[in-house]
């Protein structure tokens, strides 16, 4: 499971309205007839139609500045072993992601008329895309990098030689080419994976657009708060603030696993992910303390290409020191019969 949370951009890809990123939500709806297409969905209702969505984020802005913004985007990508276990159901992803709105509200450290934020006072509206392209910055693009530019360069050179423009041969070119393709690390049906193409197995995702006020249009309630929970003197009173992106990453998973009996592995939880990032020797030495049942799935899921590992987002000295000794345990586990491919 892996959550992002992004705040609305205000340059480039997105306009200050809310309408190109609906817009752009809409894509897989492209050609489909009502009765196929995907809607929008809140907390209560299941057919939103985008205009709607616009006309409620952008409607609900009261006194926010121009250099704030006005709405936020959540992403949530479940893993293929997720998707698997719940069949791909949309209703289950629906639901779930009704659930995780709930933990949404509860990470606000904050108030509303001497209550807790709870999910009421969130105006959101969520999609479920089902495809995914791979882009410029994926991990098999960037590899595929070095043999998709000889690969189109030597294209190139044939086209040219077979219109008489240079000389040479046309089989030593293909013999080459072929060779470029069967060596490039990523391929799909025998192509080498490029920006665009599709990614094959379960890809559903959802995204959400959440506003910055409240459902009354009242109060700015912002998860990309800089603070943590915390309380501080305003006015002569004691204010709380904050949002905890720990909890509601956490607690997001903890419901998952709740709502559908999931028995998450270590390496796919946010816990691990986090330790990764901060303390990959530390990482390495939780695997090896894992069970061994535990232990072969962990990597397995490590080895699948649909697993981003977060080792790949680590400093260069960290990278090569994370992976060799992920190699090294892997090596001694295979040896040692515990981990069966």
């Amino acid at each position: 499971m892996y959550i992002s949370i992004s705040p609305q951009k205000t340059g480039g890809a997105f306009s200050k309205s809310a309408g190109d990123f609906v817009s752009y939500l809409e894509k897989e709806n492209q050609g489909k007839s009502p009765l196929d297409k995907e809607y929008f969905f809140n907390q209560y209702d299941d057919k939103i139609k985008p205009y709607e969505v616009i006309k409620e984020i952008d409607g609900n802005t009261a006194k926010l500045k121009l250099k704030e913004p006005k709405y936020y985007s959540i992403t949530i990508s479940p893993s293929q072993y997720e998707l698997k276990h719940i069949h791909n159901n949309p209703e289950k992803l629906k639901a779930f992601v009704r659930e995780t709105m709930k933990e949404y509200a509860g990470s606000f450290n904050r108030e509303i008329d001497g209550r807790p934020i709870n999910v009421d006072d969130i105006k959101y509206f969520a999609k479920i895309e089902y495809e995914r392209t791979y882009k410029s910055n994926d991990v098999a693009i960037r590899e595929n990098s070095p043999y998709s530019k000889q690969i189109a360069h030597l294209k190139n050179e044939l086209r040219k030689v077979e219109r008489g423009e240079i000389p040479g041969n046309t089989r030593t070119l293909e013999n080459e080419i072929q060779k470029l393709v069967r060596d490039a690390p990523y391929k799909i049906r025998g192509q080498v994976v490029e920006p665009g193409m599709k990614k094959e197995g379960l890809q559903s995702h959802i995204h959400i657009i959440v506003s910055r006020k409240d459902a009354s249009n009242t109060y700015s309630l912002s998860p990309g708060s800089k603070y943590k929970a915390s309380e501080v003197e305003m006015h002569g009173k004691m204010v709380k603030r904050g949002f905890e992106r720990d909890r509601f990453f956490q607690n997001s998973e903890k419901a998952f696993d709740k709502m559908f009996q999931y028995n998450r592995n270590y390496v796919e939880s946010y816990t691990a992910r986090k330790m990764l990032n901060k303390d990959p020797k530390q990482y390495i030495l939780s695997l090896r303390n894992l069970g061994i049942n535990e232990k072969k799935i962990a990597f397995k899921m490590i080895r699948q290409a649909g697993l981003q590992l977060p080792v790949l987002q680590l400093p260069q000295n960290k990278v090569g020191f994370a992976y060799k000794q992920l190699k090294k345990i892997i090596e001694t586990g295979i040896k040692a019969s515990s981990i069966g491919y």
